[in-house]
């Protein structure tokens, strides 16, 4: 055990006097650009003494025939020689650390006589002088030849948000040494009234291995993937590279000033990119107009727009401040409401793809047309005016700024509306009457045919045409129809004679017989036949078109009872029943007498046989 103790300790010793002091600084040469920063980290290991070690740097000049120049020190304010020392008094030069073992030299502004072999050199703590204690790196000091234009900058004139914006900038390097660029578009945009100073947002880059990344603040990634911003490289005059930005539709956060920022890069020995130059072109201030501020949609007449029967209608839609009409999808839509404040719906409407939907079936009878027009006008044309169409219009305007085919879930940027415009009819009176009754017969008995007339007079000078309805309220209920219990509609006959029969159990036809009579017959009645009857009828005219529509004009007949009595064979079904099972208890009655006497007997006289 006690050996063991002894080599562990030996070990230790031996290990202690194996440590020694290493200074390291990058592999070289390093190559960095006149007039640009150049930063060199020095670190020092396996030392004694204080964690927080000092660090001395010196130069050595090529043309100086090996003679050294003191740069800076962090342990000695007097040791920077007269080269470096207004350098260093003003900061320009300069040690920063990184801990208590590492810092690096800064020189934020190479000359070109700063070019030569730079020695870091830790002044020793150790109690042994062992290892290296400085180590060195030549640096070469290279033109800066990052060159960078613009073929247009920004007017400063506002554009309305969903314009396209194209930004372009040039970049070139002339350099023996093989070096990459890099070039960035970005804005400056004020945060606001609260903010201080400028909120600066990288919008795309193309890398230094020519990689396409978006900017990380504000949504660009997004738009970005979604193809809404692009950039590209192409050979440009004079051998340099064109570096075009595509934003296909601006928003109101998108104001700012814009710039273009390229970068000269270069690998150094130790395989790590380092960046040597940076060039920013300023490009111009842009203002976006939020389509709020700027979009009007006008309904056209506006106001009161009294039409007869028949008439057409024209409501042309007037949209304006939207921008390029080319780079913004618009979806039109004509809204209409009731005279009597109903639920506004949907008449017809235009999509951003261009197709027009109706709401209905008119446009399947040709009876009305919707055109876009030059100038951001869209226009709904009915082509005869019925009743059903008064009400209050508008237009409603939803755009896609900036896309012309979105997506069916994209939400619109923003969706206006017109002010309300009044259309009315001029119609001539129209007067009809309705009676309903049932024709002078014998009883009405349980499983007859019941036939019910309907009798409807109409006063116009137009041509019309009738549609009646006939409507039931079960004996069960009240005895009379209310108007809020206005029955159940058992068959129709419309204006133009088709016949539409509701199941109620029983069979049923309508029919017109004469011009002004209409028949409802129920065939084999029952007993749910019974209750209260009652027709309606409503007025059809026709336009000058040759079209039918409802002019409003009703009228409800008073009602009448139904009652069926119950037939002669249905009075004689019961006493038959009662009859019948008499006479079959008689009859068995007697049966079982005449059976039980005759055994009797039988038994009798088996007994006498026997004795």
């Amino acid at each position: 055990m006690a050996s063991r103790c002894i080599a562990f300790i030996a070990l230790l010793w031996e290990l202690q006097f194996c440590v020694c002091r290493e200074v390291t600084l990058p592999a070289g040469p390093l190559y960095r650009v006149a007039g640009f920063s150049l930063s060199l980290p020095c670190a020092v290991s396996g030392y004694e003494g204080p964690r927080t070690q000092d660090f001395e740097w010196y130069l050595y000049r090529e043309d100086a025939g090996g003679r050294q120049i003191g740069v800076v020190s962090t342990r000695d304010a007097g040791f920077p020689y007269a080269p470096f020392q207004s350098r260093v008094q003003v900061g320009e030069v300069r040690v920063e650390r990184d801990s208590g073992n590492k810092a690096r030299l800064i020189i934020q502004r190479l000359r070109p006589d700063d070019q030569g072999r730079y020695e870091c050199y830790t002044p020793s703590t150790d109690t042994r002088f062992l290892g290296n204690y400085s180590s060195s790196v030549v640096v070469k000091v290279i033109p800066d030849t990052l060159l960078i234009t613009h073929s247009r900058i920004l007017s400063g004139q506002p554009v309305i948000e969903g314009t396209e914006l194209q930004l372009t900038c040039a970049a070139s390097v002339q350099s023996d040494q093989h070096t990459h660029v890099s070039v960035t578009f970005g804005v400056r945009s004020s945060r606001g009234p609260e903010s201080q100073g400028h909120n600066l947002r990288e919008i795309i880059s193309i890398d230094r291995e020519l990689r396409v990344t978006p900017g990380r603040s504000g949504a660009y990634g997004k738009r970005c993937g979604d193809g809404e911003i692009a950039v590209e490289k192409r050979r440009g005059d004079g051998g340099r590279d064109l570096y075009a930005l595509k934003m296909s539709a601006l928003a109101p956060e998108d104001s700012g000033s814009y710039f273009c920022e390229a970068e000269q890069w270069i690998r150094d020995p130790d395989g790590k990119w380092e960046r040597i130059a940076q060039r920013t072109m300023e490009l111009g201030n842009l203002t976006v107009q939020p389509l709020a501020d700027t979009l009007s949609v006008r309904l056209l007449p506006d106001g009161d727009v009294p039409l007869r029967p028949g008439a057409p209608l024209c409501l042309r839609c007037l949209v304006l401040g939207v921008g390029a009409w080319k780079r913004s999808a618009l979806q039109v839509q004509w809204m209409r409401r009731g005279p009597e404040g109903e639920v506004e719906v949907e008449v017809a409407r235009v999509d951003p793809d261009g197709v027009v939907v109706w709401a209905d079936d008119l446009s399947r009878a040709g009876g009305g047309s919707v055109e876009k027009e030059a100038g951001g006008s869209f226009s709904l044309r009915l082509f005869s005016v019925r009743p059903a169409d008064t009400g209050l219009y508008r237009c409603a305007v939803s755009v896609y700024a900036g896309r012309k085919t979105p997506a069916p879930e994209s939400p619109a940027t923003i969706t206006q509306r017109s002010e309300w415009v009044t259309v009315s009819l001029k119609t001539e009176e129209v007067r009809v009457s309705a009676s309903v009754g049932l024709p002078r017969r014998p009883l009405l008995k349980r499983g007859s045919t019941v036939a019910l007339l309907c009798n409807i007079s109409v006063q116009t000078t137009r041509a019309s045409r009738v549609e009646v309805q006939w409507l039931q309220e079960q004996a069960s209920k009240d005895a009379a129809l209310s108007e809020d219990s206005r029955g159940r509609v058992l068959a129709t006959l419309s204006y133009d004679g088709l016949t539409l029969i509701y199941s109620n159990g029983s069979s049923l036809s309508v029919d017109r017989v004469s011009a002004g009579c209409f028949r409802l017959r129920i065939f084999s009645a029952a007993e749910e036949d019974q209750g209260h009857y009652q027709c309606r009828a409503e007025v059809w005219a026709q336009d000058p078109r040759g079209g039918w529509y409802n002019t409003g004009a009703k009228a409800e007949s008073e009602t009448v009872h139904l009652y069926l009595y119950a037939r002669v064979t249905d009075l004689l079904l019961v006493p038959l029943a009662i009859g019948v099972s008499s006479a079959l208890f008689v009859g068995v009655l007697i049966i079982a007498t005449v059976t039980c006497c005759f055994m009797n007997t039988l038994a009798r006289q088996r007994s006498r046989i026997r004795k």
